[in-house]
């Protein structure tokens, strides 16, 4: 503990009497501060035993004396030294009696005591306390370092409860509690949701106080980056002191750890469902599941679901909405003890593959609901699949995706769609010789090998004649698809601005099967 009043007065070689403000004693003192200003608070932070010999004070005049302590106790002076056997012999009536009745702390300093030796024994007692913080303070790192090490999170949340005599929590990316201690603070964690919230939509690392001064709780981001990975509350009833300060500091270097290695683990899990993906895509569940091993749990051999994001119209936002989606779906996952397969097809894609009925596709339904306002997502979700199914699964979710953007919905089931589809349609002998006549000039400038104007519209029109985007599925430079788009019109004689060309193109290319197999 820093120094008090009681303390001082407790030294046997300062021989301080109390005069005055017998039960204020306890307060700690910051500093012992010398003045013979008549009006030292302007030189006052707070805090200070004030040291005088009333060199320039009317000490006698009563009411001078009574403004003299007032102002001091308004600066947050928690104590007057005052020396006897200097400019007086004794402590003046006028200055004792104010100082009874503004119950401000007044010692009586001896002759023989110079005030050097109570600046120096203040001095002392700070430095002896902040050594105990800091010792405390690596003490508390050490601990919670090997329990890190041993135990993971749960046990650095524990050990952080302790150190600092209260109650703490660890929140995921999507503000949800992953470990909290001691028990009875699993209820005022999980309040502080919306508060966790707030804070991961500030850049990292950010900080906030929340709460009253009976339970004061403050929250801190975790994550080395810009972007919130997780947070840490640590709730007290008085503000944080040195020693648990370090020990707060210790825990978020260690979470913040944790989090990224849990990270780097995510992204090599990744690696792996693209290539689980793939291979279910491409006719080869059999292998995929060989590789997949135990890593998704029976995922794979249990009815899944597919589902497709895209960022929708809305997204434009300073954090990007298909990290968080995938950062909410990975949660509710590990809270349900579920298995997840989420795959990012760069920056303007997800796929997830998740159990049929499971907490993930509730949480991706009621993500997307929450978002339908702000348009940030478009999501299309194929009907009950196995492995053996999941290309056909991946279309359908593409197909609900499209259907999704076009009305304008957050998400769409595959389900909704069946009974009123037009694909069937297609297959009628007229509809096919319209199709093979409308493409089949385009199909004559290909076979010439000067360009590949089928693949080159089909990508166009799938991406809803989104240059770079369609230019990215090809692989060549947007300059080149606009090249390759006003060739088509050319050869067709029809302009592509026109909606009824584009729809008719577009089920000429279904019609004669050339929609692709990401169309």
């Amino acid at each position: 503990m820093p120094p008090t009043l009681a303390s001082l007065v407790q030294h046997s070689s300062l021989r301080l009497v109390v005069r005055a403000g017998e039960d204020r004693l306890d307060t700690p003192v910051r500093w012992a501060h010398v003045s013979e200003l008549a009006d030292p608070v302007p030189y006052m932070e707070g805090g200070e035993l004030l040291l005088t010999t009333a060199l320039t004070l009317d000490a006698e005049d009563g009411e001078a004396m009574r403004r003299y302590v007032r102002r001091l106790l308004g600066a947050g002076v928690v104590g007057l030294g005052f020396a006897v056997g200097v400019n007086y012999d004794e402590i003046p009536g006028a200055l004792l009696e104010a100082a009874r009745d503004e119950h401000l702390p007044l010692l009586e300093v001896p002759r023989r005591t110079p005030f050097l030796a109570i600046s120096k024994a203040v001095s002392a007692a700070i430095a002896a306390d902040q050594y105990r913080a800091v010792t405390a303070g690596f003490e508390a790192q050490r601990e919670l370092t090997r329990a890190a090490l041993a135990e993971g999170p749960d046990a650095v949340v524990a050990r952080l409860a302790a150190h600092v005599d209260g109650w703490a929590a660890l929140y995921d990316a999507s503000g949800a509690v992953v470990a909290v201690s001691p028990d009875w603070a699993a209820r005022r964690a999980a309040r502080l949701t919306p508060d966790v919230e707030r804070l991961r939509e500030r850049p990292a690392p950010a900080s906030a106080v929340v709460g009253g001064t009976d339970d004061r709780v403050e929250l801190q981001s975790l994550g080395t980056g810009r972007r919130v990975r997780g947070a840490l509350a640590v709730g007290t009833g008085a503000p944080l002191g040195t020693a648990e300060r370090y020990a707060v500091h210790s825990a978020i270097a260690l979470l913040t750890l944790t989090t990224e290695r849990s990270r780097s683990l995510q992204a090599a899990e990744q690696r792996l469902g693209a290539a689980v993906l793939r291979m279910m895509l491409a006719g080869q569940p059999e292998h995929a599941r060989t590789v997949a091993g135990d890593v998704y749990g029976d995922l794979l051999d249990a009815p899944f679901r597919l589902l497709v994001a895209e960022p929708g119209s809305g997204a434009e936002r300073a954090e990007p909405p298909l990290p968080v989606l995938a950062e909410s779906l990975e949660a509710a996952a590990a809270r349900a003890g579920e298995a997840v397969l989420a795959v990012p097809e760069g920056e303007d894609r997800l796929v997830v593959l998740a159990g049929d009925g499971g907490a993930v596709v509730a949480a991706c339904a009621g993500y997307a609901e929450r978002e339908a306002d702000e348009a940030g997502v478009v999501v299309g979700l194929s009907a009950p699949a196995g492995r053996a199914t999941a290309a056909t699964a991946y279309k359908q979710a593409e197909q609900a995706l499209s259907v999704a953007r076009r009305r304008g919905r957050a998400l769409v089931e595959h389900e909704d769609l069946a009974a009123g589809s037009v694909l069937p349609l297609l297959a009628d002998d007229a509809v096919r010789a319209f199709a093979d006549g409308m493409l089949r000039a385009l199909r004559e400038h290909d076979a010439t090998g000067r360009g590949d104007l089928v693949a080159s519209l089909r990508a166009w029109l799938s991406r809803h004649g989104q240059w770079d985007a369609a230019a990215a599925d090809l692989g060549v430079h947007r300059h080149t698809l606009r090249y390759r788009m006003r060739r088509v019109e050319e050869i067709l004689g029809r302009s592509l601005d026109d909606p009824d060309v584009r729809m008719e193109l577009w089920l000429a290319l279904k019609a004669t099967g050339e929609e692709g197999e990401g169309a």
